[in-house]
């Protein structure tokens, strides 16, 4: 009984040892990743996404690779620029694996040797450039580094997509007097900002003064026209009231005349009026008077009846 036992036991035990190494055969690789697979020592090949059997202790997997984009960020390092200032510059740096295999076998610690070859890189690269260029060349910067990262790490299987300057830290000394430089251009900004504000104020009130001045004169021209206008008006009204006094007038004198015709007087009323006429002419403004002949025989008539009626007083 205690035999068949212990041989269920052994049996159970080898069971589970087969198992163990059959499951150790089977791999499954997931999306994104690789691996790099090793027979007896020696490369055997890459294995992609899928379901891949391994010879129990022949076959082994030397390592696994990540072919997703990676990201490193690399500790600040000191660097010193072409007019020597000493600064830290810390980097990170993108990449993905291009070939697990070179990548496997191409370096040891390859992201060791990513960051050693970015300080090495960027050291060469600032030390031809000064602080002033360093501080606003990042793009320039940017754009060798990953040149020159990705031609050196090619050989490892990496590709290098990008590198970004991720702090420049000049020296304290250097901060300060930035800082101060900062400061005096923000002050120059301010009063170049405020003078170009006093500027145009100045110039929109003497606008606003020219403005009102036209039209002050317009308004002025204006009325000016307008007065013209109404003193010519009222002239003109005057002028109509005058000659229609005159021909009121001309037309009563007529009448009268019609009716002393019409009433038959003789030659002698008539230039009896034409004296009264004279008299009320020669009561005028006029300076000159001309006086026609006819006028004159009717003043002499006058003086005739004048001393005739003289003549009969004295008798009396």
């Amino acid at each position: 009984m205690l035999g068949m036992i212990g041989g269920f036991m052994a049996f159970i035990i080898v069971a589970v040892v087969i198992l163990v190494i059959l499951s150790s055969c089977i791999r499954i690789v997931p999306q994104a990743q690789a691996l790099v697979v090793e027979r007896l020592g020696g490369y055997l090949g890459t294995y992609g996404v899928g379901v891949h059997f391994l010879i129990p202790f022949i076959d082994r997997v030397a390592k696994k690779v990540n072919l997703k984009e990676q990201v490193e960020d690399f500790p600040p390092q000191p660097v010193i620029t072409k007019d020597n200032v000493t600064m830290q510059i810390d980097t990170v740096v993108f990449f993905y694996i291009t070939d697990p295999k070179m990548y496997a076998y191409g370096v040891e610690r390859p992201i060791l040797a990513i960051e050693n070859l970015t300080a090495t890189t960027l050291r060469n690269i600032i030390g031809d450039l000064e602080l002033d260029e360093t501080l606003t060349s990042r793009e320039t910067i940017n754009a060798k580094m990953q040149e020159s990262l990705d031609l050196a790490t090619d050989p490892w299987g990496i590709k290098v997509t990008r590198v970004e300057l991720k702090n420049i830290i000049p020296p304290a000394a250097i901060q300060e007097a930035m800082e101060k430089q900062m400061k005096a251009e923000r002050e120059r900004r301010e009063a170049i900002l405020k003078a170009e504000g006093e500027k145009k104020s100045m110039i929109l009130v003497a606008e606003g003064n020219k403005e009102s001045a036209v039209l002050n004169a317009e308004a002025e021209k204006e009325a000016a026209i307008l007065r013209a206008e109404a003193e010519k008006e009222k002239k003109i009204k005057e002028a109509q009231g005058q000659a229609e006094a005159i021909r009121t007038v001309q037309k009563a004198t007529a009448e009268g005349i019609r009716y002393i015709r019409e009433a038959g007087a003789d030659q002698t009323v008539l230039q009896l009026k034409s004296l009264e006429a004279f008299a009320a002419a020669a009561n005028g403004r006029a300076t000159k008077i001309i006086i026609p002949s006819e006028i004159q025989g009717i003043a002499g008539l006058v003086k005739s009846i004048a001393e005739v009626a003289g003549d009969g007083t004295a008798e009396k």
